[in-house]
C-alpha cells in the first residue's frame, strides 16, 4: 500500500480506476500498466492555434513572492507602449500584493484590482471578466489547477515551471486547453536565452548537421534559498526533497533541447531510464544551519537519459544540493558541429577527421558565428531592453514580450500546451524509474499522434 499510495502521487488517482488494490504488486509490469492508465485521447488540435488578436492584453498576475514580482516588472516596456495593462494582483498575503502594486505604480496609471487573504481568493481574480491572460507564479503544487480553472474561466494561462508534476495533471492540462481552446503556455525563460538562440539559430541553417546526442541540467547550489525560512514561503521547496527522489526541475534544461530536437514537431521522447546518487550535500548543510529539517530522500545528483523516437538522446541532469557554479551544460553533438555551454564553446568539423588536436573554436572565429547566428529576436530586442530590468540576463523580457506580442497579433504562441506537460512529465516518470531501480519508463504521447508532422519552433517564424 505504500508503494501504492508513492505510485498515486505521482501518476495522479485515474491511473487506479481500472486496477483493482488486491491486484498491485511490486512487479515492474503492474507500474507500465498504471502509466497506460493514464491516458486520454487528444486531438492535437492545439498545434499553431491562434487566438483571436487582442490589441491591450489585460493581465492578472496570480503569486507575488520573488518570481511575481520579478515578471511584473518584465511588463513596463508592454505597458507603457499600451501592448499590455496589469488589471488585477493576488497573494495569499496583503504585504505582497500592496508591495507590487506600489511597484506597478511606477509605470502604469491604471490601478489594478487586488485579491488576498484567502486560500482561494485567486479564484476571485480567475473570474474577473475583464482578464485576458493569466500569470501564475505560485508553489508548484497550484500550478496545474490554477490554470485549468483559469481555462475553464475563458482566460488564456501562463503558468511557471513545472505546469505538472503528475500524469494525470499533464492529461487533464491539454483535455481542458483542447476543450477550451484556450492558451496554455509553461513560461520557460531559458528557451529565450541569448546562448540558447544563437544555438537554435544554428541548427536551424544547417551547422550541427544532424543532431545526434543533447545534455541539459539544472545545476544550482540552493541549499541557502532552500534552507532559508524568509526565501520560499513555509520552505516549501526544500519540502520537496524530504519525500522525492528524482529530477524536479526538468525544463530550463529540456526545454532548450526540445526545441534544438524538434519535439513534438516531427520527434518525440520514446522512453526514459532515471537514477540518483546518494544524498549527502543539503543533510550536512542542513544540521549545520540547524534546520528542523536534516532528512531527505532526493540524491544530490540525479541523472535521466531520454531516448527519442527518432533515436537521438538526450542526458538530463539535477542537483541543487551541491556548491558549484551554476550550469544547464547546454551540449549539442551533431555530426557537423558541437557546442558546449557554461562557458559557451563551439567546435567544426573541417574536412577529414584528424587523429589529434581537435580544438575549439579560437575567439575570433567563435565571434564571428555568434554574430552571423544571433537571434533576430535577440538582435530586435537588445536596443529596446537597456533601459529597465530585464530578468536572469534578458531571457525574461524576451520571453514576456513574446508572449504578449504573440497574443497582441493572434499569432501561435512559441510553447503551446504539449510543450509544457512533455517537459513536466519527465519528472513525475523520473521519480517511477528511480523508485524502480533505473527501468525503462515509456513517454506517454500527449499529442494525439500530432508530433509526426514536421515543422519549425514558432520563434523561428518571426512576422514581427
Amino acid at each position: 500500500m505504500n508503494r501504492k499510495k508513492f505510485l498515486q502521487s505521482l501518476l495522479g488517482a485515474s491511473a487506479f480506476l481500472t486496477m483493482p488494490v488486491s491486484s498491485f504488486s511490486k512487479d515492474n509490469e503492474d507500474v507500465l500498466q498504471l502509466i497506460k492508465n493514464t491516458s486520454k485521447n487528444t486531438s492535437g488540435n492545439m498545434f499553431g492555434f491562434k487566438a483571436d488578436p487582442i490589441k491591450k492584453v489585460k493581465v492578472g498576475i496570480i503569486g507575488l513572492g520573488n518570481r511575481g514580482n520579478t515578471l511584473l516588472e518584465m511588463f513596463q516596456w508592454l505597458t507603457e507602449n499600451k501592448h499590455a495593462e496589469i488589471v488585477a494582483l493576488s497573494d495569499l498575503q496583503e504585504n505582497k500584493v500592496i508591495k507590487a502594486k506600489e511597484k506597478l505604480s511606477k509605470w502604469q496609471k491604471a490601478i489594478p484590482t487586488t485579491y488576498y487573504g484567502k486560500e482561494d481568493a485567486w479564484k476571485k481574480l480567475a473570474e474577473q471578466e475583464d482578464i485576458d491572460l493569466i500569470l501564475i507564479t505560485t508553489p508548484w503544487e497550484y500550478h496545474t489547477p490554477m490554470s485549468i480553472y483559469g481555462m475553464k474561466q475563458g482566460k488564456h494561462v501562463a503558468s511557471e515551471v513545472p505546469i505538472a508534476y503528475t500524469l494525470s495533471d499533464c492529461w487533464n492540462l491539454v483535455e481542458t486547453a483542447e476543450k477550451t481552446r484556450k492558451h496554455c503556455i509553461m513560461i520557460e525563460n531559458c528557451c529565450y536565452n541569448e546562448e540558447e538562440l544563437f544555438v537554435l539559430n544554428m541548427i536551424e541553417n544547417g551547422v550541427f548537421g544532424d543532431i545526434t546526442h543533447t545534455e541539459g541540467a539544472y545545476l544550482h547550489d540552493l541549499r541557502a534559498h532552500m534552507l532559508s525560512t524568509d526565501y520560499y514561503q513555509d520552505q516549501w521547496r526544500l519540502k520537496h526533497h524530504i519525500n522525492r527522489d528524482g529530477n524536479f526541475y526538468t525544463t530550463h534544461g529540456l526545454g532548450p533541447i526540445s526545441f534544438y530536437l524538434s519535439i513534438g514537431r516531427g520527434d518525440t521522447y520514446s522512453h526514459l531510464t532515471s537514477m540518483s546518487s546518494r544524498e549527502l550535500n543539503l543533510s550536512d548543510t542542513a544540521k549545520k544551519m540547524k534546520s528542523p529539517y536534516t532528512k531527505f530522500k532526493c540524491g544530490d545528483m540525479n541523472s535521466t537519459l531520454i531516448k527519442t523516437e527518432k533515436g537521438k538522446t538526450i542526458l538530463l541532469q539535477f542537483d541543487v544540493h551541491t556548491g558549484r557554479p551554476y550550469s544547464r551544460i547546454n551540449k549539442v553533438v551533431g555530426t557537423k558541429a558541437v557546442h558546449d555551454g557554461y562557458p559557451s564553446r563551439l567546435y567544426i568539423e573541417k574536412g577529414e577527421p584528424v587523429f589529434w588536436g581537435h580544438k575549439w573554436l579560437p575567439k575570433e572565429e567563435y565571434d564571428s558565428y555568434r554574430t552571423k547566428y544571433m537571434h533576430p529576436v535577440i538582435k530586435k530586442l537588445k536596443a529596446i531592453s537597456q533601459s529597465f530590468k530585464q530578468g536572469h540576463g534578458g531571457m525574461d523580457f524576451v520571453m514576456i514580450y513574446r508572449l504578449i506580442r504573440c497574443l497582441n497579433l493572434g499569432l501561435p504562441l512559441d510553447i503551446n500546451v504539449y510543450d509544457s506537460v512533455m517537459w513536466s512529465a519527465v519528472t513525475p516518470l523520473s521519480e517511477i524509474s528511480v523508485a524502480s531501480k533505473s527501468l525503462s519508463v515509456p513517454f506517454p504521447d500527449f499529442t494525439g499522434g500530432s508530433w509526426r508532422e514536421n515543422s519549425s519552433s514558432n520563434i523561428m517564424n518571426l512576422t514581427e
